[in-house]
């Protein structure tokens, strides 16, 4: 997505907390997203000598089956996916409609940054009882894609440089930030966080994008 200033939330012209991604709607696609993540969640705390779980593996299969009758071909899949203004409902971060969500809801602020706040569960462990550092990356890629558009800019990710400055906790509240941090010609260089509640910084990065983007499908 290229931003449009005139058209996309952009600091100066929103106001303080706007919401830039894509909330999660009363419809049926959001419910069954939301099912699918609770039976992700439910699969990695249930017992797994359960006598039951045959049973539920059938379940699923057939309604993935049915999914899989109903799906159109992944071109056609991709032009829908990608129309309209571009605020995305798919993607593995803040798409309210992938089940690999948390999903985040991010905000943009006065002050040039965005931020969200997540609790992390078991889908997203890594070391026992903490986050993955790959899915911390992930979330910070995203947020600082986000953080771009904010201000209104674009571009792919050319270079993350994450530091991991402690193990970040699974189950309690994270703030994820990001900020454009300078520009130089097709360079622009932004910066983020994920903090605990109390501030304690447990992921940091660096990160060059370059104003240049993929075409959308047509």
């Amino acid at each position: 997505m290229r931003v449009d200033p005139s058209t996309h939330p952009t600091v100066g012209n929103a106001p303080d907390g706007t919401v830039l991604t894509s909330a999660p709607q009363d419809t049926a696609v959001d419910h069954a997203a939301a099912a699918a993540r609770r039976v992700v969640d439910a699969l990695l705390r249930t017992d797994r000598s359960n006598a039951n779980l045959e049973r539920v593996a059938e379940e699923l299969n057939s309604i993935a089956e049915h999914l899989e009758e109903h799906a159109p071909a992944v071109a056609e899949r991709l032009v829908d996916m990608w129309a309209g203004e571009g605020v995305t409902r798919h993607d593995p971060v803040t798409g309210p409609e992938n089940a690999l969500a948390p999903p985040l809801v991010v905000t943009g602020h006065d002050d040039g940054s965005v931020r969200s706040v997540v609790s992390l569960t078991m889908p997203y462990q890594g070391p026992p009882g903490h986050v993955h550092g790959g899915v911390s990356a992930l979330l910070l890629d995203h947020l600082l894609g986000v953080a771009n558009a904010w201000s209104g800019r674009s571009g792919a990710t050319a270079q993350l440089n994450v530091r991991y400055h402690r193990p970040t906790p699974l189950f309690e509240p994270l703030t994820v930030s990001g900020r454009l941090a300078s520009q130089d010609g097709r360079k622009i260089n932004t910066v983020g966080d994920i903090r605990t509640a109390d501030g304690t910084v447990c992921v940091s990065v660096e990160a060059l994008f370059v104003d240049k983007t993929v075409p959308r499908p047509r």
